[in-house]
């Protein structure tokens, strides 16, 4: 098994909740490791977001971690309304895969030169608040780095030139990417 069977778990996952039953027991046997995982819901044809929710820090197993991702991007995403069944086959689900997140390691008006724009996912940690985005969106949005970092302190709720204070913690990551191009299809490595 690869990662890219990980995307059959994450639907079987949903679909449970639509009175599907699977077995999970040779997803669970083959990714043991634990690492961090987002589950990105997109409507097709269109491609707009439906869902998108993950685990930054590496708590759970792979394979755990996909499935309870999976069941909130459908289910708990506080942005749109639960996932109906009618829709199963009508959406493409997306895996990243994350490194554990790291220190961005410079001076905060350097942070800008360090940050790889299609390679590197961002959170911001600052005065209590938190956000993270993950590495394709600045490439799908065709951000600049100033672009991405600015939807990070949006993400977060908090001035976007909280990004250049000393007080923010700012660490990058990146992410093994694999996505359906169409539901139920092909599944493709994004990079």
């Amino acid at each position: 098994m690869d990662y890219k069977d990980l995307i059959a778990l994450a639907r079987m996952a949903i679909a449970k909740n639509f009175g599907d039953n699977y077995d999970a027991t040779q997803y669970e046997e083959s990714f043991t490791e634990k690492q961090g995982a987002f589950v990105t819901l997109r409507t097709f044809p269109d491609e707009n977001l439906r869902g998108c929710i993950g685990y930054t820090l590496p708590v759970f197993s792979l394979a755990t971690t996909i499935q309870r991702a999976a069941e909130a991007a459908a289910f708990q995403d506080p942005r749109f309304p639960s996932l109906q069944k009618e829709e199963l086959d009508v959406i493409t689900i997306e895996i990243s895969i994350l490194t554990v997140p790291e220190p961005l390691e410079c001076l905060p008006e350097e942070r800008s030169k360090n940050i790889r724009i299609g390679t590197d996912g961002l959170v911001i940690e600052y005065h209590g608040r938190q956000g993270l985005l993950l590495p394709q969106v600045a490439t799908e949005n065709n951000f600049s780095v100033e672009d991405f970092l600015e939807c990070l302190a949006n993400k977060a709720g908090v001035a976007s030139e909280a990004v250049l204070s000393p007080e923010a913690k700012i660490l990058t990551f990146q992410a093994e990417i694999w996505h359906e191009e169409t539901p139920n299809g092909a599944i493709i490595n994004y990079q």
